[in-house]
């Protein structure tokens, strides 16, 4: 008997000495979790038997269990290294359309051949579809999908308004808007440019030219006549009509020979804007004015023929009292110039927030949620299988798979550009080492005194 408890103690003693050594030899593995042996002394009785004088069948290993603390985090320069701090696991499937979950806290991930994000072992990250506000669209584990950077261009956006501030200049001398030439600048007061976008994401070049009114009958009114690459286009109040008509004569051959509508700016006496009014002198209280459809002869790419520009003067509410544009005795001055189109855009960067927003930026300076890093947790992290690869599996001890937002409920954080190291600790390990090898010293001595003393018993005559 006495041998095979002392076996027992070499036998555990060993499994020390092979849980420190693994643990030793992952200290550089990222994500990994060190093991502890675990062991039980074994006593084996009968009915009968006297518990009083039992001493024990030796030690038995229970269990190598895994110990899941949070191992410190290490700065990288790449985005799509992740590290959770707190509760939680990524989760993973070998192939796109498998459901054959991982879970793992290593956080290597890089994109493959298809943009799509995988880990040193080639399985694919998961996530949770986001509508375009960035809210989740299901937070379940099945309706995770494999984590993909879009390869397009950020889409283009059509330019529907300008907005437009500025000062002209009282002193300024009127000019017969009958004799205007966008090529001649003796013909109008002042000039200012925005660049537009069509649906298609080309640029072109709006252009608006200023008018002092020259009709005796009136003071402090202007005319704004508009253009685009240096065609002259039709604009009209917002109640649908045609702005108070000036004809902008064909001289520089810039239009089809049709007289073009120019809207009409009015200014008190003390130089504030008064607003816009149509033909029959009604006030138009939100002061935008809109051009026609730009039409083929105008964009000649194929992208939408019915694009139109509106030109808001930034006097939305009826009564208020604008600051600008104004009509002071000082020189022309564009002070806000805006517009709301949006040309291509190519894919900049990558983003991934704490709560797993993978959000995609692009050079037109927009930006669009991706998809959300799912995270998952156990009520049992110690009952997982191991697998290799620093993966792993469900169980029945560990209970279901629980996926979530990270930041939400007991989930942890993500952090973009890290890496969570091994949780080992050299000097405990070294130490645990020690104390096995002793441990195994012992036993084996134990052996070796079994042994003699069965030789002695041997030996007698």
């Amino acid at each position: 008997m006495s041998f095979n408890i002392a076996l027992s103690g070499v036998s555990a003693a060993q499994k020390d000495l092979d849980t420190t050594s693994n643990n030793i030899a992952n200290v550089n593995t990222v994500g990994f979790k060190e093991s502890r042996a675990e062991f039980g002394d074994v006593y084996a009785s009968s009915l009968l038997a006297s518990g009083k004088t039992k001493v024990g069948d030796g030690v038995l290993t229970q269990e190598v269990s895994q110990q899941f603390s949070q191992g410190s985090l290490a700065f990288t320069q790449n985005a799509l290294d992740l590290a959770i701090t707190g509760n939680g696991f990524f989760a993973t499937v070998p192939e796109i359309t498998s459901r054959d979950f991982s879970f793992t806290r290593a956080g290597q991930f890089k994109l493959d051949s298809d943009n799509f994000v995988v880990n040193s072992t080639g399985d694919n990250l998961l996530g949770f579809p986001v509508n375009p506000d960035g809210t989740s669209s299901s937070v379940a584990l099945s309706t995770t999908e494999p984590v993909r950077i879009p390869d397009s261009s950020g889409s283009p956006q059509k330019t529907s308004e300008v907005d437009l501030r500025m000062n002209l200049p009282a002193g300024d001398q009127s000019k017969d808007v009958a004799a205007f030439d966008p090529n001649d600048p003796l013909t109008y007061n002042a000039a200012t440019s925005v660049t537009i976008y069509d649906s298609l994401g080309d640029s072109h070049v709006m252009t608006y030219y200023f008018m002092k009114d020259n009709d005796p009958d009136v003071t402090n009114e202007w005319y704004v006549v508009s253009a685009v690459d240096d065609k002259l286009v039709n604009m009209v109040n917002s109640d649908g009509n045609d702005s108070d008509v000036a004809t902008a004569l064909n001289t520089a051959g810039t239009n089809t020979g049709n007289p073009v509508t120019a809207a009409k700016l009015k200014f008190s006496a003390g130089g504030d804007f008064i607003g816009i009014e149509s033909p029959d002198g009604t006030p138009q209280l939100n002061n935008k004015i809109t051009s026609h459809a730009l039409g083929d002869q105008l964009l000649v790419n194929g992208s939408d023929p019915t694009q139109t520009i509106s030109l808001d003067f930034n006097l939305s509410v009826a009564g208020a009292t604008p600051k600008e544009p104004t009509q002071f005795a000082s020189a022309f001055e564009v002070t806000s110039l805006e517009q709301d189109g949006l040309p291509v855009g190519r894919l900049t960067g990558i983003d991934i927030g704490a709560d797993g927003l993978v959000r995609a930026t692009f050079s037109n300076g927009t930006s669009e949620p991706i998809v959300r890093v799912a995270l998952v947790r156990f009520s049992n992290e110690q009952g997982l299988t191991q697998q290799s690869g620093t993966q792993w599996k469900e169980s029945i001890l560990s209970g279901e798979a629980l996926a979530g937002e990270a930041t939400t409920g007991t989930y942890g954080d993500i952090n973009s550009s890290a890496l969570e190291q091994a949780n080992v600790n050299l000097t405990t390990e070294l130490i645990d080492m020690i104390i096995a090898q002793r441990n195994f010293q012992a036993s084996s001595r134990a052996l070796e005194v079994n042994n003699q003393l069965n030789q002695t018993i041997l030996n007698i005559r």
